[in-house]
């Protein structure tokens, strides 16, 4: 028999993992300067490291690929590539966790640093191969996001356990 303490908890928690993706994606298109876009985070991929390392009974390879997904739509890229590139983040971060036994903020860090690695060559791999297009400022994007990871750390571990 399950207890109702832990279904209420569970509920909550989905919703709060819910609510992450919803506003994350709200802040990936906020409309900023041309010079400001480029050091926008990845606020989306970076929200889904996080479930992916601290909820990963909750958030897995499908819920990668559906946000990767969203995250195509929303940014206007060809459909499947950050769905593509999520997966491959996701499939890293269950690969990490073999290997990983005890988590703690730097090891989190570090882990989550690799996965946007990870998430930015896949990008750049899948246009250079699909639209013979190379862009470098998202090399900006990708350190702003590596450097505010203890932002979202902060923000989201509370509902963590």
């Amino acid at each position: 028999m399950a207890y109702p303490e832990s279904e209420h908890a569970t509920g909550t928690l989905l919703i709060a993992i819910a609510l992450s993706f919803i506003i994350a994606s709200s802040l990936n298109v906020y409309p900023l300067s041309s010079s400001m876009a480029n050091l926008r985070p990845m606020i989306m991929i970076m929200v889904l490291i996080f479930w992916l390392l601290f909820q990963p009974r909750h958030v897995g390879i499908f819920t990668a690929f559906a946000v990767g997904l969203i995250a195509d739509l929303l940014l206007d890229t060809l459909l499947g590539q950050q769905a593509f590139s999520a997966v491959m983040v996701a499939f890293f971060i269950k690969l990490m966790s073999i290997y990983v036994k005890q988590l703690n903020t730097s090891i989190a860090w570090l882990i989550a640093g690799l996965a946007l690695i990870v998430f930015q060559l896949c990008l750049w791999a899948l246009q250079a191969i699909t639209q013979s297009v190379f862009t470098m400022q998202a090399s900006l994007s990708l350190l702003m996001s590596i450097l505010s990871w203890p932002l979202i750390l902060l923000v989201l571990r509370r509902f963590t356990r």
